[in-house]
């Protein structure tokens, strides 16, 4: 072999899984296909979103679902400026942390601003439906400048 040779070997590396969700996860999804978004209250009156079936504090089960408003505040992002095959948007985007209007956690997803010169933390934004739902996190397509315009908090 030649010093010029190099040896390789395609990698495809994944972790196919399917998985089942419980009766508060199903809730949330569902409540996506129907164009809602849904939390869960916590004892001490905090509100999760996404839900979650066992409080991350004290352990204990979660089962009051909330219905929230599709806006809410981005409270850190981060640029994408090459998105990926398989990422929510084809052009540049921001990966946002939205804390939907009476949630106290927050939502990850992609936030369809433009440019980095138009997100700032504290932004107001909306959820922007994907016309076509079927029970996935990927039924919001992203999230969008809202405005000041839009209620909240």
């Amino acid at each position: 072999m030649s010093e010029a040779e190099i040896l390789s070997a395609p990698l495809v590396l994944e972790y196919p899984f399917k998985r089942t969700v419980g009766p508060v996860q199903s809730a949330f999804l569902t409540g996506l296909r129907e164009g809602m978004v849904l939390g869960v209250r916590a004892e001490d009156g905090r509100v999760l979103c996404p839900p979650v079936e066992y409080d991350p504090v004290t352990s204990a089960e979660l089962t009051e679902l909330v219905e929230l408003p599709a806006t809410g505040r981005v409270t850190t992002w981060s640029w994408e400026p090459a998105p990926r095959a398989g990422q929510p948007l084809d052009h540049p985007f921001a990966w946002a942390l939205v804390q939907i209007d009476g949630a106290d956690t927050g939502l990850l997803h992609a936030l369809d601003a433009g440019s980095p010169d138009e997100v700032t933390t504290g932004m107001r934004v909306r959820v922007r439906w994907n016309d076509e739902r079927e029970g996935a996190i990927t039924d919001i397509a992203c999230f969008e400048p809202a405005g000041d315009e839009e209620g909240g908090q």
